[in-house]
């Protein structure tokens, strides 16, 4: 396996630096990086073309250039990155560093939501082959996936952001709506649930009570302006989770499993309950992570000493329940303080940029400032993005799902549960680690487009400035992080392989 790794390894570093030269090639040969001076009726213009001379390098043969930026980026190796200066004498790996950050806090969401949207909509889909419901997301599918960004990001602005923050002004739901949203919701459920007529309508007549019920709550007391889930409902929510996740994973027979969960899951909300008013009056993004760090060990430590011969799956179940009961403790804080980020922003979604100049707030309002800047881009990529993460998934699936061995298991009388979760998700999954990681690494280098709509300073608006200008330090600082990031996501992928099929050894 090392020798797999290190051969690999080695061809994309050779892969790397051929690529890194092409590029250099194109982009000092696209343009005259002085053609703007040139022509500028500045008394200082002469001054002004030396400047940009001495900062570019352009008195020199551009196989120094290259040579020199290649010597500079290989210090990355030994964490002394030098990528040069642009042709303004900036720092370009401080734009770097900046630039990335914004890029992957966009592209890590995105890709995040449309892996976990993706594969549980390709897994529907394939056990409800031929439903109605696997023709609707599969026409859903191919319409995300063939819809040009500009355009439905520019629709995302008007309607999800403009609209939005005018009704938000009132956040008032007319009740045929809140009966039409209720039947629509309903209808989504029931036909993803399916079963024989008698079930479904029982479902939907279900659900629809229950979110016309919620709605009509929700805008009774103005939940849209002043929401909050508090501490009875996360109880609820987390004791709900929890015995989904052992129900999906092992099934509530497993006492082993049962036990781990439910000790996490009490231990969980009595450490929320301690400290909530902590983490609302005196936050900080350190004891953020340390509590985040400290369910994953509870979870781990519970999974351990309870799982027995399920040791493995009682940590992996506790694991995914303190993840999720995590996130659902970050959205519970956020939400208390959406009424205060209200009052200071009162058109809460933005159309551009990735924070709001100048803006001095609590931690919370930073946080939720950070969050709105982040929804619009986060849809698109996501949506664009989980159309192939669904047909992709959905087709594996079929493919395993017809294997022998899954016709063995289920005329051993295994549960269709086990059956699906056990033996078919994991198989499945393994062609979809390739596309995961050429995903992520294409996304850092396909955000041009959407961070040039919305306005982010990320990766893709440095590599279409730089090209733009004839600049190629930040052209090729662009592609050493997603050059990069593509060999790192092609080498998990590759190690993903040997986790999930035993059989690839080298």
């Amino acid at each position: 396996m090392i020798r797999y790794i290190a051969r690999r390894l080695g061809i994309s570093l050779l892969i790397l630096l051929l690529g890194s030269l092409l590029l250099f090639v194109l982009t000092i040969n696209s343009g005259d990086p002085l053609e703007d001076l040139r022509e500028s009726n500045a008394p200082n213009r002469e001054n002004l073309i030396n400047q940009r001379i001495s900062f570019m390098g352009l008195d020199r043969p551009w196989y120094e250039r290259y040579f020199d930026w290649l010597g500079g980026a290989s210090k990355c190796l030994i964490g002394a990155c030098d990528l040069g200066v642009d042709r303004k004498g900036q720092d370009v790996g401080a734009m770097v560093v900046t630039a990335a950050g914004s890029t992957l806090r966009l592209v890590v969401l995105a890709t995040v939501f449309a892996i976990m949207l993706g594969v549980t909509l390709g897994i529907v889909t394939a056990i409800r082959q031929y439903s109605g419901f696997d023709y609707a997301v599969t026409f859903m599918a191919f319409v995300f996936f063939s819809l040009p960004v500009f355009w439905f990001a520019v629709l995302l602005k008007h309607y999800a952001a403009i609209e939005f923050n005018n009704w938000i002004v009132d956040a008032a739901i007319s009740p045929p709506m809140v009966l039409l949203f209720a039947a629509v919701l309903a209808f989504i459920l029931m036909a993803a649930l399916g079963g024989d007529w008698k079930r479904r309508l029982i479902t939907f007549g279900a659900a629809f009570v229950v979110f016309a019920g919620a709605l009509f709550y929700f805008d009774a007391v103005t939940w849209f302006r002043v929401p909050s889930i508090g501490l009875p409902i996360f109880a609820i929510a987390a004791l709900a989770l929890a015995a989904l996740i052992v129900q999906m994973t092992s099934g509530l027979d497993n006492k082993n499993v049962r036990n781990a969960v439910a000790t996490t899951t009490v231990v969980g909300i009595i450490a929320y309950a301690v400290l909530r008013g902590t983490l609302m009056t005196n936050p900080s993004t350190l004891l953020l992570f340390v509590c985040l760090a400290a369910a994953i060990a509870v979870a781990l430590i519970s999974g351990y000493f309870w799982g027995g011969f399920s040791r493995r799956q009682a940590m992996t179940s506790s694991f995914i329940w303190a993840l999720l009961a995590s996130l659902l403790a970050l959205a519970d804080l956020a939400l208390s303080n959406w009424s205060s980020y209200l009052r200071e922003q009162p058109r809460p979604i933005p159309t551009i940029g990735s924070e709001t100049p100048n803006y001095n707030s609590t931690y919370w309002n930073h946080f939720l400032d950070s969050a709105t800047h982040l929804i619009l881009p986060t849809i698109v990529l996501t949506l664009i993005s989980v159309a192939a993460y669904t047909r992709y998934t959905r087709a594996s699936m079929l493919d395993v799902l017809n294997q022998d061995y899954i016709r063995t298991a289920r005329s051993k009388g295994i549960s269709e549960r086990k059956v699906i979760t056990r033996h078919a998700f994991r198989n499945s999954m393994i062609p979809l680690a390739t596309i995961v990681a050429f995903d992520f690494a294409g996304l850092i280098g396909g955000a041009v487009i959407t961070e040039t709509v919305f306005g982010w300073q990320g990766m893709g608006n440095m590599f279409k400035v730089g090209l733009a200008q004839v600049d190629p330090m930040p052209v090729m600082a662009f592609f050493l992080v997603t050059g990069t990031a593509a060999v790192v996501m092609n080498m998990i992928a590759d190690l993903a392989y040997a986790v999930l099929d035993p059989r690839i050894t080298r």
